[in-house]
């Protein structure tokens, strides 16, 4: 099978970014450099905040994602991937705008899930990505129910993800995020959902030692599958 070129439609952050191919790299089998994937990179620190767009009638981020995804296509990409959960609220405009397939994270995150026998999942994501729903609509008969913190939890949260791991502070006082986990698990949640790509990041920063499924390595080794490498 010939292995199929790799694009990431990044810059939201570009942290994450980062993280999603240094997933790629670490979870493909090669013993050396030409049994890697191709992976072309947009870091498009453009695209404007998503949940900004989704809650406050920020910019509209959707033409930067189109135009990046477009870029990617002429330069060879033959499958795009996005690391960030709120930017699937945009993903029906990401795909019309190209020929190639746009794999989508939330609903790889789903397939995991229901494979791991998981029932309950506690959910932690930006305000844009819980308030809009995209994933109780991806969980919809899943046989999956969905767990989501309350007001003081989530503002917590973005706290950390805006304050922390986005302003690039190795330092951070998380306490706050902890009491949220584990009242998220005290409820039921047999895993928490990583449902922000800057979360992993924080997750190994902060030392949250929690029971987590992370939506960024299940789309790193669905994209592995996809462009016909093996997963490690």
């Amino acid at each position: 099978m010939k292995k199929k070129t790799i694009g990431i439609l990044g810059g939201m952050g570009p942290l994450a970014t980062a993280d999603l191919f240094e997933k790629i790299i670490a979870h493909t089998r090669a013993a050396r450099d030409q049994e890697h994937l191709r992976v072309l990179i947009d870091s498009n620190t453009r695209i404007p905040d998503r949940t900004a767009a989704i809650l406050q009638g920020g910019e509209d981020p959707a033409p930067e994602l189109r135009s990046s995804a477009r870029g990617l296509e002429r330069q060879g990409a033959e499958l795009l991937i996005m690391p960030c959960n709120t930017a699937h609220y945009f993903y029906d405009a990401v795909q019309s705008s190209v020929s190639i397939p746009v794999l989508h994270m939330i609903r790889i995150m789903v397939q995991a899930l229901r494979r791991k026998g998981i029932q309950q999942a506690g959910l932690l994501a930006t305000d844009g990505t819980i308030q809009t729903g995209i994933y109780q609509k991806c969980f919809e008969n899943s046989g999956i129910s969905l767990l989501t913190p309350d007001p003081a939890g989530q503002k917590a949260l973005m706290d950390m993800i805006y304050q922390g791991v986005k302003a690039g502070r190795r330092t951070y006082d998380s306490g706050p995020v902890r009491q949220t986990m584990e009242d998220l698990l005290h409820q039921g949640a047999e895993t928490l959902i990583l449902g922000c790509t800057e979360l992993p990041l924080a997750v190994r920063l902060y030392h949250l030692d929690f029971p987590t499924s992370d939506p960024t390595l299940e789309l790193a080794l669905e994209a592995i599958r996809q462009a016909g490498g093996e997963t490690v």
